[in-house]
C-alpha cells in the first residue's frame, strides 16, 4: 500500500473528503523517515507537528527523577502530538523517540490552522483527535491509578499484543510504571499458571 493510500484510508475513518481536498490535504504534509532511537521531538521545546505513523513505532516519555517514563506506544495508522504544547505553543515536557525505523506524515500546527481555515470539515478532524488524545489519556491514568502491574501487563497481553512483539522489555516494564526485573517476574508468574 502507498504511503498516499494509507493516509486516505485513515482519513477517511474522520472526515469524508473528495479526491481533490484529499489531494489539497496531502500536499501539505511532509512525509519523513526517522531511524530507530531518533527523536522525533524533544522535551523542552514547543511540539507544533503532529505526526502519522506510516510504518514504524513511536513512545513518548517524560524524565522523572533522571528515569524514562514511558507515557505511550504508537504504531502504524496512528496519529500522536504533544497535544498540550500543540495547542498552546507551550514547551513540551515529553520526548518522542522512534523505537524502529519509522515513516511519518508531518501536520504542522501551522498547516492545521490553514486547513480549518480553507475547510471546515477539518475542525471535525481536529476534535475528533482531541476527544481521542482525551480518551486515551483517561484510559492511561485510570490504568495507572485503578490496577496492579500484573493486571496492567494482562491487559497490555489482551489488548496491545503488538507492544509485546514489538517493544523492548525495558521500554514495557517504563511504560507499566515498574522495573524490569519486576516485569520479568510477572511474566514469569502469568506465563507459567
Amino acid at each position: 500500500m502507498t504511503d498516499r493510500t494509507t493516509i486516505r484510508n485513515n482519513i477517511a475513518k474522520f472526515v469524508d473528503l473528495t479526491e481533490e481536498e484529499f489531494n489539497y490535504f496531502y500536499d501539505l504534509l511532509v512525509v519523513k523517515d526517522f531511524e530507530k532511537g531518533q527523536y522525533l521531538h524533544t522535551h523542552g521545546s514547543i511540539c507544533n507537528k503532529a505526526y502519522f505513523i506510516i510504518r514504524g513505532c513511536i513512545r513518548y516519555f517524560h524524565i522523572v527523577e533522571g528515569e524514562e517514563i514511558t507515557g505511550q506506544f504508537f504504531f502504524e495508522n496512528a496519529w500522536y502530538s504533544d497535544y498540550e504544547s500543540y495547542l498552546f505553543g507551550s514547551p513540551s515536557e515529553q520526548t518522542i523517540q522512534a523505537l524502529e525505523h519509522t515513516r511519518a506524515a508531518i501536520l504542522t500546527k501551522e498547516t492545521m490552522n490553514r486547513l480549518y481555515g480553507d475547510m471546515p470539515k477539518f475542525e471535525r478532524f481536529g476534535r475528533l483527535m482531541a476527544e481521542n488524545a482525551f480518551l486515551g489519556l483517561r484510559k492511561r491514568t485510570e490504568a495507572l491509578t485503578h490496577q496492579s502491574a500484573t493486571e496492567r501487563y494482562l491487559e497490555l497481553l489482551k489488548n496491545r499484543p503488538k507492544v509485546l512483539q514489538r517493544i523492548t522489555q525495558r521500554h514495557i516494564a517504563s511504560y507499566l510504571n515498574i522495573k524490569p526485573q519486576s516485569l520479568s517476574r510477572i511474566r514469569k508468574k502469568v506465563h507459567h499458571k
